[in-house]
């Protein structure tokens, strides 16, 4: 049986069971209601307050249930068309976490919840009805998996860019070959001899493409059956200052890229729709969009244009984007993010070993693009503390913190905005060893975990550029199994 063959039978089979549960699902409170209803109008005798009170309240609870059930239909509908509607505003989190922890204790649940939140949060950018939509969904979830005796924790921190909200429980835990099957529509991975699951499917799938379309990403961790899980999502930071996007990415931008007070956006894409969306989209949100779906222009376009960001399709006519993005990043520092109906794991590492600074899959919402461009050109312009921090000097190697410049021997080399945050690190970081975690969760953020190989492939491609042999080093040393150092200054 060919691969495709076997995709189709699963796709089937998984349609099926979600007509199945669906039907169920509707049929269910259906019954509740018409049962209430009936009996109210056919008994045979007057009814006390109390009894036509407690059937009312079923029928109210019932509605609720066949509401929110449309509402996830909907939802995932929505999100499926890349027409999912948020509208992001600066929030304090601490009043979203609050009605998220209200509506738990309405429904019934009794978990206790822990929160735990730095003293001066700042305010990140999303829309609060939506995100009290994810917080619930994740809440709920961790009390239908875990005992009433066991605390839930929220977790929230931040670095320069983004918040990250953690829910944590301690129950029933999930398989490791569980985990990548989380976030699909209609999966239930509790589904068991030993227990089983009620729900659609749909609530984890939605909360990805709430979180998605604000920017951010999610994922889950856990040690196992029995222990627990912890699901983490992110969330990107308001802006403190700048109204519009093209205010927000005014700063320096790195070597081979010009300011611009309109950042420019090159689209690279063979579908004649896609590009003119995204022309409307971006200049509507106020850069400057050049599109182009002739592959063979794009190092053309890239010498001629210098544009600030990239959006690129992996697959193109006569060549992968995966090619392009080697032939640009030889000369070009420019960000780059992946647009792509591929939504495999092994492509979106393959993308950022290549150099992508991103990867969204098809169908998006514009929301989703326009946080990503906008954090992406934030990263690269984000001056953070270097500002302060005199120069960083060994050897023939200096690092200008403050104009985000990297000379060697006097001459200046360009570095993507990945490149120069993993450098940025291992330089203020120097002298002491830095593991592949502690480098996976500054450079690519916690969802990055375990990637070991991603970091590897960035410290070859800083190695070539800096002139820097691996077995004499003389500017970044390998401790192996545990991870890399910079030569002190």
């Amino acid at each position: 049986m060919t691969e495709r063959m076997q995709s189709m039978e699963d796709m089937e089979r998984l349609r099926s069971d979600f007509l199945g549960m669906v039907t169920h699902e509707l049929k269910t409170p259906l019954a509740a209601i018409k049962g209430s209803a009936a009996t109210a109008l056919g008994s045979p005798r007057p009814l006390d307050y109390e009894e036509i009170r407690e059937l009312f309240q079923i029928i109210d609870e019932q509605s609720d249930r066949l509401r929110d059930l449309t509402d996830n239909l909907l939802d995932i509908s929505r999100i499926e068309a890349g027409s999912l509607s948020v509208k992001p505003e600066p929030l304090d989190l601490r009043p979203v976490i609050e009605e998220a922890q209200s509506i738990m204790i309405r429904s019934g649940r009794s978990q206790r919840i822990e929160v735990e939140m730095p003293a001066e949060m700042p305010a990140v950018n999303a829309d609060k009805r939506r995100l009290v939509q994810v917080l619930t969904n994740l809440l709920t979830n961790a009390a239908k998996f875990s005992s009433a005796a066991t605390p839930i924790k929220i977790g929230v921190e931040h670095d320069a860019l983004l918040a990250t909200v953690r829910v944590q429980d301690e129950g029933q835990g999930i398989a490791s070959d569980k985990l990548p099957l989380l976030f699909q529509k209609f999966s239930q991975v509790h589904d068991s001899g030993k227990t089983r699951a009620t729900g659609t499917g749909l609530g984890l799938a939605i909360c990805k493409g709430i979180v998605e379309a604000h920017g951010g990403r999610i994922w889950a961790e856990s040690d196992g059956e029995g222990k627990g899980a912890t699901f983490s999502f992110t969330l990107p930071l308001a802006a403190e200052a700048a109204a519009t996007p093209a205010k927000a990415a005014t700063p320096t931008m790195t070597a081979g890229v010009r300011r611009s007070e309109r950042p420019r956006v090159l689209a690279v894409d063979d579908e004649l729709p896609v590009l003119r969306y995204l022309q409307h989209s971006l200049n509507e949100a106020g850069y400057q969009c050049v599109v182009t779906s002739d592959p063979s222009q794009v190092t053309k376009f890239v010498e001629l244009e210098q544009p600030d960001l990239i959006l690129l399709d992996l697959r193109l006519p006569g060549v992968s984007g995966f090619d392009l993005l080697a032939r640009i990043r030889e000369f070009s520092a420019a960000p780059v993010i992946f647009l792509t109906a591929s939504d495999s794991s092994e492509d979106t590492v393959r993308a950022l070993k290549l150099g992508a600074d991103d990867y969204v899959t098809k169908p998006f919402a514009p929301s989703e693009l326009l946080a990503r461009i906008e954090a992406a050109l934030r990263r690269r312009s984000l001056p953070g503390v270097g500002e302060s921090r005199p120069p960083f000097k060994v050897k023939d190697l200096e690092i200008n913190f403050a104009e985000r410049r990297v000379i060697l021997e006097g001459k200046e080399i360009s570095l993507s905005a990945t490149e120069y945050k993993l450098l940025y690190e291992l330089a203020t970081h120097s002298g002491l060893v830095m593991t592949f975690d502690q480098i996976l969760q500054r450079v690519w953020g916690a969802e990055y975990a375990g990637e070991t190989e991603l970091v590897r492939s960035f410290i070859r491609n800083l190695r070539r550029k800096l002139n820097d042999d691996a077995k004499q080093p003389r500017y970044i040393f390998t401790e192996r199994q545990i991870g890399y150092r910079m030569v002190k200054e």
